[in-house]
C-alpha cells in the first residue's frame, strides 16, 4: 500500500505558552529507517510531560509549580537551554505526544514485514546505550517526535503488539501514565503494604491506584471530596483530602507526583524504614527536608523515572489479561489540542485525557 507523503500534525515551535503549539498540514510523514517501523496513529493522550517541556518548566531555573506557566510558557531567562526532562536543549519544530496506540504500516530494512498492520502500544521511555556504555533514557515525543501527527516512526523494539478490545483511545491512554507509575511500584517494589498515593485523581495517580491494587496493597488516595467516588471505584481503599493532615508514620510507602509545601508531611506520614517515591512535582520541586528524619528512621528516598525495558512489557500483559482498565475523561481531536490541554490544566476530571484522529 502507498503512503501520503504529506500528513496534518501539531508541532511545538519552541519553549512557551499555547501559542507555541502550531496546526499544520504540510508535515513530511517520515520514513522508517534501519530497525524502525512506520506507524498510522490512531490516537493519542494528553500528559503533564507535554506541557511542561512545551513550557520549559524542567530548566533547573524554575522553581515554581507546574500551573505557573502552564498557559502562557516561562521567559526564557527563566527556562534556559535545559528546557526537556533530560536536561539538554530540544530541537525544534518538534511533534510532541508521549503516548502512541497505532498500526505498522511500514518497516525499515532489518524488521520482519510481517509485522505490517500489527496494532501496537510505543514504549514512551526508552533506552538508548551511551557512547560510554551506558544507558541512558530516550523519550518518545520529546528526544524525538512522537504521537501528536497521523504518521510516527518508532524503533521495532519499541513498538510492542497489543491485542485487545479496547479503541485506540481507551489504549492510548496507558503508555506514558500507566509505565510512570508501574515504574514507581516496581522501584519500591510495593507489595501488600498500606500506600499513600498523591494527585491520585490525575493520569498517573489514578494508574497508580490501579496498579497498587492490583499488587494487594491498601490504597489510600490524596484527592478531593468531588472525585473521591471515582477513585474509589477504580480500587481506593480510602481517600483522604489534599488539605487534610496526614497521620504520623501510618504508611509504609509514600507515591508522590506532588511535592511542594506538603513534601514534610508525607515523610512524616511514612512508618520507620518507609519508601518515599517520587515522579513528579506540580505543586513545586523545591522541598523542605529535615536529614535527620531521613536517617534516624532509616527511610529511603527514591527517584523514578528510567524503566527497565520489562515494564511496559509487563503493562502491555497487565492489558491484555485485563487487570487494568482506562480512565479516559474526555477526547478531543488533534487539531483541538490548544483546548484538550486547557481542559487538563483545569484539573476537573479523573484519570485521562484522550487525542483522537480522523478515521
Amino acid at each position: 500500500m502507498t503512503q501520503p507523503t504529506k500528513m496534518h500534525g501539531m508541532v511545538l515551535t519552541g519553549h512557551g505558552g499555547l501559542e507555541k503549539l502550531e496546526w499544520r498540514d504540510d508535515l513530511e510523514v517520515p520514513a522508517p529507517g534501519a530497525g524502525e517501523v512506520l506507524i498510522r496513529v490512531g490516537a493519542s493522550a494528553v500528559n503533564n510531560t507535554d506541557i511542561n517541556t512545551r513550557t520549559g518548566w524542567y530548566g533547573k531555573s524554575v522553581r515554581g509549580d507546574t500551573a505557573a506557566g502552564a498557559m502562557q510558557g516561562y521567559d526564557s531567562s527563566e527556562t534556559g537551554a535545559e528546557g526537556s526532562w533530560a536536561g539538554a536543549a530540544l530541537s525544534f519544530p518538534l511533534i510532541q505526544g508521549a503516548d502512541c496506540c497505532g498500526r505498522i504500516v511500514a518497516v525499515g530494512s532489518g524488521v520482519d514485514a510481517g509485522r505490517i498492520g500489527e496494532r501496537v502500544l510505543v514504549r514512551p521511555m526508552q533506552s538508548r546505550p551511551a557512547a560510554n556504555g551506558s544507558v541512558t533514557t530516550f523519550t518518545f515525543g520529546s528526544e524525538c517526535n512522537g504521537g501528536f501527527a497521523e504518521y510516527t516512526v518508532a524503533t521495532a523494539g519499541d513498538a510492542i503488539r497489543v491485542s485487545s478490545g479496547l479503541s485506540d483511545v481507551e489504549l492510548a491512554s496507558f503508555p506514558c501514565a500507566f509505565s510512570t507509575a508501574e515504574g514507581m511500584i516496581q522501584r519500591c517494589d510495593l507489595g501488600a503494604e498500606r500506600v499513600l498515593i498523591t494527585g491520585a485523581s490525575g493520569g498517573v495517580g489514578s494508574a497508580a491506584v490501579q496498579l497498587a491494587k492490583r499488587r494487594g496493597a491498601h490504597v489510600t488516595a490524596v484527592t478531593t471530596a468531588a472525585k473521591a467516588g471515582d477513585l474509589r471505584a477504580l480500587g481506593a481503599d480510602e481517600t483522604l483530602d489534599r488539605d487534610a493532615a496526614i497521620a504520623g508514620r501510618s504508611f509504609d510507602v509514600v507515591l508522590d507526583l506532588v511535592g511542594g509545601d506538603g513534601f514534610p508531611g508525607l515523610v512524616e506520614g511514612l512508618r520507620d524504614r518507609g519508601r518515599y517515591v517520587t515522579s513528579g512535582a506540580i505543586a513545586g520541586p523545591i522541598v523542605e527536608l529535615d536529614l535527620r528524619t531521613l536517617y534516624l528512621r532509616d527511610l529511603s528516598l527514591l527517584g523514578s523515572t528510567n524503566q527497565p525495558d520489562s515494564v511496559f512489557t509487563d503493562l502491555v500483559g497487565y492489558i491484555e489479561a485485563g487487570e487494568i482498565r482506562p480512565a479516559v475523561a474526555a477526547v478531543y481531536p488533534l487539531a483541538e489540542l490548544h483546548s484538550a490541554q486547557q481542559a487538563f490544566l483545569r484539573k476537573s476530571h479523573v484519570g485521562k485525557i484522550g487525542i483522537r484522529f480522523a478515521d
